[in-house]
C-alpha cells in the first residue's frame, strides 16, 4: 500500500542504530507473499497498492514524451556536424567508433570521450545515415531519464509525485532541446539521473549492490563528457557516508567499492587510450600533446573553472575577479540571466523552496531517514551544479544546464506532494504558497523579456499562478475539490511558461555547435542585438535563433581581427543559425562557407553543392582521405556530404598541432590526400601551438594547383602549381 510522509519518517527511522542492513522500507517492500502475476499485467497495473490509474498515467506520460520529442525531429538534419561526422566514422570503423575519431581513416578525434557517440553510431550502422537514425538514439535517453526520475520519485513518494517530477523534466525547455540533439549532454544527464537514482536505493536498505551500481554509472558519464560527472559525487558520497543505514565502517568500505566500480568502468577507455602507441591510433582531439589526460584536467576540467583552455576557442585566459570574460558575467544570478534563464530556470526559485521545506519537515526524523535523504541527494545535486556553472570562467554554453533538469523536477515532485499531504499545517499550505507565488512572478519576467512572445501568456502565468496560490494557502480548509482545483491551476500556470518556449524548440531545426531552446529573447544571445551576458557571443556576436528572416542565411563579411574569437564577434562574422534542415546542411551554395569568411565554418561547417560532391567523390576510393579542411566542422560537411573520409586539420579549432607541416607533407607524398578545401582565411584561428594549421595552408597554396568549383576553392594535392 501507498505509505505517507509522516508514516514512513517514522517506520524509517527506528531509534536503535541498526548494526547490520536493514530490511527494505513499506513503501519498497517486495511482494513477498503474493502470487506473481503475469508480465503483462504487471506491466499494466504496476505495483501492489497502486491506483489503478498510476501505471497508465506512467506509460501515458513516456509515450507524450516519446511522441513530443519525436516531432520535427528531422528537421534539425545533421544538427551537430562535429558529432555526426564522428557517429558515420564510427559506423564504418570499429576503430573509429572506440576512440571516436572524426573520420574513418582516424586522423583525430573529438575533444570528448567517445561513449555518447556510440549508441548513435551503431544506429546508424544498423539503419543507415539519417537524421533519425543518430538523434532517435538521443530521444530515447530523454524518455529513459523521464522514467528514471519518475521511478526514484514514485519509489518513496506516490505515483502523482512521480508524474509531476516527469512531466517538469520533460517539459524543460533545454531537456526538450538537448534530448533531440547530438552532444553528449543528453547521455550525461540520463547517467546523472541514474546515479542518483541507484543512491537513493542505496540508502533505503544499505545494500552495496546499489552504490555500486551507482559507481559504474558515473564512470560511464565521465566517458561521455569527463570531469563534469563527477560534480555530483561530493554531495552523493557524503549524503551516504551520514545517512546510510549501516554501520560506519561498512558505509566506508562500500564507498570504496564504489570508487573501485567508478574507476573501472570509466578508466578502462582512459588506460587503452594512454598504452596505446601513438603512431598508431589518431590524435587526442583538443588536447595539445595527444594525451587524454592532458585534455581530461586542462581544456575539459580546470580549464572551464579558472578560463585558462589552451587551445579553446577563446583561447584561455579567463579574466577572474568578477566576470567570466568570453562567456559572459559570472556570478550567483548567472542562470537566471537574459541568455540562460529561459533554458532552465523557470523552477529553480520553487525547487529550492521546497528543498528547504523537505528538509525542515524532515528535521526530527532519524538519520537513516530515506525521505530526508532523497532531498539532500537531489538539493546536494542541483546546488553543488548551480554553483559550478554559476562561477566557471572557462567556456560556458546555454545547453550546459540540461544537467540541472534532473535535479530540478524530483525536488518539484517531492516537496510539492510532501507539503500537500501535510497541508491541513498553516507552515505548508503557505510553503506551498510561496513557491507557487515566485514561479509565477519568475514566469512572468521570463516570458516578459520576450514581449513579442505569446504577449498574453505571461498575464496568465501571473494572474492564474497568484490565483492559485491564493487557493493554497486555504487549501487545508477548503473541500476537497476546490483545494485539487487550486492545485491543478498551479500546476498548469507553472508549466504553461516553459511548456510554450518546448513546443517552440520542438517547432524549429537546430544546427550548430550552439543551440538555445525557445524564441529570441531581448537582452540575450538570441534577442535584438544580441547583447547576452558579455555582449552576447564572445566579442559581441549574435546567436540568431528562432529568427526566421535570419535563419539560412549569414552571409556576412566580418574579418578575423587579430588573435581570434574573443574581441571581435565570431571568426569571420558567423553565426548560429538554427531551423535549417539536413537540405540546408548538404545543398547549398557551392560550398560558400555560412558565415562568411575566415573561420565561418567554426561552428556551423559549410554548404556543399553538388559540383563541390563530384569533385570529392571522383576516386575518392583510391586516397586514405578525400580531402582535409581546417577545422571539424568544415571537414564534417564535406564528409557527411559525401560519406568519404576527411582529414580535420588541428581539431574543432584548427588550433591542434596535429597533424604537423612535416606530417601533412609525407601523407601528400604518400598519395594519402587528393584535396586541401580553402578555408577562406589563410588557415584555423591561430593555426595551433606550432602554427601548424597556418602553415600547412600556406605550404599548399604555394605548391599546388587551385580548383575552383563554383565559390569553392580547393587544391589538388597531387598536382603541382605551375612555375
Amino acid at each position: 500500500m501507498t505509505v505517507h510522509y509522516d508514516q514512513q519518517i517514522a517506520d524509517t527511522d527506528p531509534s536503535p542504530e541498526p548494526r547490520t542492513p536493514r530490511p527494505p522500507a513499506p513503501a519498497e517492500a517486495p511482494d513477498a507473499g503474493e502470487p506473481k502475476r503475469p508480465l503483462r499485467q504487471r506491466l499494466w497495473r504496476g505495483r501492489p497498492g497502486d491506483p489503478r490509474w498510476a501505471r497508465p498515467a506512467f506509460l501515458a506520460l513516456l509515450l507524450a514524451t516519446a511522441v513530443l520529442y519525436l516531432y520535427n525531429l528531422s528537421a534539425s538534419g545533421y544538427a551537430n556536424s562535429f558529432y555526426s561526422a564522428a557517429v558515420q566514422a564510427g559506423s564504418q570503423s570499429w576503430k573509429a567508433l572506440f576512440f571516436g575519431s572524426l573520420d574513418a581513416a582516424n586522423a583525430i578525434t573529438v575533444d570528448k570521450p567517445p561513449a555518447a557517440l556510440w549508441p548513435m553510431a551503431l544506429s546508424v550502422r544498423l539503419f543507415g545515415l539519417s537524421s533519425w537514425a543518430i538523434l532517435v538514439p538521443e530521444v530515447l535517453m530523454g524518455v529513459g531519464t523521464v522514467a528514471v526520475v519518475y521511478a526514484a520519485v514514485r519509489r518513496r513518494f506516490s505515483p502523482a509525485a512521480g508524474l509531476i517530477a516527469g512531466a517538469v523534466l520533460a517539459l524543460t525547455p533545454v531537456a526538450a532541446l538537448m534530448f533531440r540533439f547530438n552532444n553528449p549532454d543528453a547521455m550525461l544527464a540520463l547517467l546523472m539521473a541514474v546515479a542518483s537514482y541507484f543512491v537513493i536505493r542505496a540508502l533505503a536498505d544499505g545494500r552495496t549492490k546499489w552504490l555500486v551500481w551507482a559507481g559504474v554509472a558515473i564512470g560511464f558519464a565521465f566517458l561521455a563528457k569527463t570531469l563534469q560527472a563527477f560534480l555530483i559525487l561530493p554531495p552523493l558520497a557524503l549524503v551516504y557516508a551520514v545517512c546510510a543505514p549501516v554501520p560506519v565502517k561498512k558505509r566506508f568500505g562500500q564507498l570504496a567499492l564504489a570508487t573501485v566500480a567508478l574507476i573501472g568502468s570509466g578508466g578502462w577507455w582512459v588506460a587503452i587510450v594512454e598504452l596505446w602507441p601513438a603512431s598508431s591510433r589518431p590524435y587526442i582531439g583538443g588536447s595539445q600533446n595527444n594525451s587524454f589526460l592532458e585534455l581530461t584536467f586542462g581544456y575539459n576540467g580546470l580549464g572551464r573553472l579558472n578560463g585558462d583552455e589552451t587551445g579553446s576557442v577563446g583561447g584561455g585566459g579567463g579574466n577572474g575577479g568578477g566576470g567570466g570574460g568570453a562567456w559572459g558575467e559570472t556570478g550567483w544570478d548567472r542562470l537566471f540571466s537574459s541568455s540562460i534563464g529561459g533554458q532552465i530556470s523557470w523552477l529553480i526559485p520553487a525547487a529550492l523552496i521546497l528543498l528547504v521545506a523537505g528538509l525542515v519537515a524532515t528535521r526530527k526524523a532519524r538519520r537513516t531517514s530515506v525521505t530526508r535523504g532523497s532531498f539532500l541527494v537531489w538539493g546536494g545535486a542541483l546546488i553543488t551544479t548551480m554553483l559550478v556553472f554559476s562561477y566557471m570562467q572557462g567556456i560556458f554554453h546555454e545547453y550546459y544546464t540540461v544537467a540541472l533538469a534532473p535535479y530540478i523536477a524530483p525536488l518539484i515532485g517531492m516537496g510539492s506532494a510532501l507539503l500537500w499531504d501535510k497541508r491541513d499545517k498553516a507552515w505548508a499550505s503557505l510553503t506551498l504558497a510561496a513557491a507557487m507565488t515566485a514561479t509565477a512572478a519568475w514566469g512572468y519576467v521570463l516570458l516578459n523579456r520576450s514581449s513579442d512572445y505569446l504577449p498574453w501568456l505571461k498575464w496568465f502565468v501571473l494572474v492564474g499562478g497568484l490565483a492559485a496560490a491564493l487557493g493554497l494557502i486555504f487549501a487545508g480548509r477548503l473541500g476537497r475539490r476546490l483545494a485539487l482545483g487550486a492545485a491543478g491551476l498551479g500546476l498548469v500556470a507553472a508549466l504553461a511558461g516553459p511548456a510554450a518556449y518546448t513546443l517552440t524548440t520542438v517547432n524549429e531545426g537546430h544546427t550548430g555547435s550552439i543551440v538555445t531552446a525557445g524564441p529570441a529573447v531581448a537582452g540575450g544571445r538570441g534577442g535584438p542585438g544580441g547583447g547576452g551576458p558579455g555582449g552576447g557571443f564572445p566579442g559581441g556576436g549574435p546567436n540568431q535563433q528562432g529568427q526566421q528572416g535570419q535563419q539560412g542565411q549569414g552571409q556576412g563579411q566580418g574579418q578575423l581581427p587579430g588573435n581570434g574569437f574573443p574581441g571581435g564577434g565570431f571568426p569571420g562574422g558567423g553565426q548560429n543559425q538554427q531551423g535549417q534542415n539536413q537540405q540546408n546542411q548538404q545543398n547549398g551554395d557551392g560550398g560558400r562557407m555560412r558565415g562568411g569568411g575566415g573561420m565561418g565554418g567554426l561552428l556551423n561547417g559549410a554548404s556543399v553543392g553538388s559540383e563541390a560532391k563530384k569533385l570529392l567523390e571522383t576516386d575518392a576510393g583510391q586516397y586514405t582521405w578525400a580531402a582535409a579542411a581546417i577545422g571539424a566542422q568544415n571537414a564534417a560537411s564535406y564528409q557527411l556530404s559525401t560519406g568519404e573520409p576527411v582529414m580535420a586539420i588541428g581539431g574543432f579549432n584548427g588550433t591542434d598541432p596535429s597533424p604537423t607541416l612535416a606530417q601533412f607533407k609525407t601523407y601528400v607524398e604518400a598519395g594519402k590526400i587528393h584535396y586541401f578545401i580553402a578555408s577562406g582565411a589563410g588557415g584555423g584561428m591561430r593555426g595551433g601551438s606550432d602554427g601548424s594549421s597556418s602553415r600547412i595552408t600556406s605550404w599548399v597554396e604555394a605548391n599546388f594547383k587551385k580548383v575552383t568549383v563554383g565559390s569553392a576553392t580547393f587544391y589538388d594535392l597531387t598536382q603541382k602549381a605551375s612555375g
